[in-house]
């Protein structure tokens, strides 16, 4: 079992941009050296001579033919349905 140390879970912290409280960092050490265990499983399973699977079910994209709408308004209309504008173009409040 390859269980993460404190000072590695507070370096994915700050690279992470995150504050963790001493419960959270044991949680995570817990957490993440559990997955990292399963990961070295996966790592682990002999796989030679299995051909890749990418697809189980069998099901294929299915997609629906495009249907051109016709236009109901035109951009003049539109743009009068709009509460600021400028020139042509809707004008909307500044986003951060």
């Amino acid at each position: 079992m390859s269980k993460l140390s404190r000072e590695q879970i507070l370096k994915l912290a700050t690279l992470s941009r995150l504050r963790l409280t001493d419960d959270e960092i044991a949680k995570y050490q817990k957490d993440l050296s559990s997955i990292l265990d399963y990961v070295e499983r996966l790592e682990a399973a002999d796989t030679k001579g299995l051909e890749p699977t990418y697809q189980v079910t069998g099901l294929l994209n299915r997609t629906r033919e495009d249907v051109v709408v016709a236009q109901q308004a035109t951009p003049d209309e539109l743009l009068k349905r709009v509460p600021r504008t400028h020139d042509r173009y809707i004008k909307v409040g500044r986003m951060i």
